[in-house]
């Protein structure tokens, strides 16, 4: 079981990557320079917590673009799995596949999970919120799906 890095902070630098979007396109933290970015980390297409995150972000995505921000969401699940769960969602946002585990591993959110008794690689649910330079601005660890998104709008504008 790959172990993940050194835990990150705010005000670290958030280490860059390169991962395929739902329709194949490339996707670097690179791209992004200039902008404000809410990378999220949820652990599965179509759960009912990660459903109801994402349509949370859904939900409140206008008022994200309006303040200039770009939603990534990132799981270990397929690029066909997140443009089924996309579309079935109508979300408006990129989801971004990582089945290598390789972001996950350098954000610190593929980690040990307890599931039922039985301990586990899983993902945690965490959301890193990314300035214009590239340095991490906010985290939010063990994220509560339901009110997520209004909790990320209400400390930022």
């Amino acid at each position: 079981m790959a172990k993940s890095k050194e835990k990150l902070n705010v005000g670290d630098l958030a280490p860059d990557f390169e991962l395929l979007d739902q329709e194949g396109k490339k996707h670097t933290l690179k791209m992004y320079k200039g902008k404000k970015i809410v990378l999220y980390f949820y652990p599965k297409d179509n759960t009912p917590g990660c459903t109801v995150e994402a349509c949370s972000i859904r939900d409140n995505f206008y008022q994200f673009k309006r303040a200039g921000m770009i939603v990534l969401g990132v799981s270990a699940d397929t690029t066909e799995s997140h443009k089924k769960f996309a579309e079935k969602h109508s979300l408006p946002f990129t989801l971004l596949s990582d089945p290598k585990h390789d972001v996950l591993e350098k954000y610190g959110t593929w980690t040990k999970k307890n599931l039922y008794g039985k301990i586990m690689m899983g993902i945690a649910r965490t959301t890193f919120i990314i300035d214009e330079t590239g340095k991490i601005l906010k985290i939010y660890p063990k994220v509560k799906p339901a009110g997520h998104a209004k909790e990320i709008l209400e400390d930022l504008l």
